[in-house]
């Protein structure tokens, strides 16, 4: 098969499959008489491997490896790696979503603050913050915004 079919196949570009052989996690293709690439079925196996491993993202560098291994008759040593990769891959994901949640706490409480009823700010100097918006976004980075901290000293 032409490398549009393949691609058609595995569901990417031909320029991804183009990409996957010029760096060389995908086997070079033979050629035909007029110079086309000619894949066959060993070609599709290990170009759906690779890509469905990239949408598990693992790093390509790593998906191209084991693909390599898979397709050359390596599949303990595939088999021994990929339990790893996964494990780094989902320790990656609980890292970020800590992350994604802590960011997600302070839009909440950007947001609740941006959608109070408005309190005229204290006159700011120069280098001071436009407007409430912008003070409040400060603020939330920096522990509090000014008139959330005039509020809470004029209440003590």
């Amino acid at each position: 098969m032409r490398i549009g079919e393949l691609a058609r196949q595995v569901g990417v570009s031909t320029d991804t499959v183009r990409f996957y052989e010029r760096s060389g996690w995908l086997p070079p293709a033979s050629r035909r008489d007029n110079d086309y690439r000619e894949y066959g079925e060993p070609d599709i196996e290990h170009l759906r491997l690779l890509i469905d491993l990239r949408r598990l993202d693992v790093p390509l560098e790593d998906a191209a490896r084991i693909a390599g291994w898979c397709h050359s008759g390596h599949c303990a040593d595939a088999s021994a790696e990929l339990p790893r990769l996964i494990g780094e891959r989902r320790a990656d994901i609980a890292d970020r979503i800590v992350g994604l949640q802590a960011l997600d706490a302070r839009l909440v409480g950007l947001q609740r603050h941006l959608e109070r009823p408005r309190r005229s700010l204290a006159v700011l100097d120069v280098a001071g913050p436009c407007c409430e918006a912008a003070d409040a976004v400060l603020g939330s980075a920096e522990g509090g915004c000014t008139c959330c901290s005039l509020a809470s000293a004029e209440a003590n």
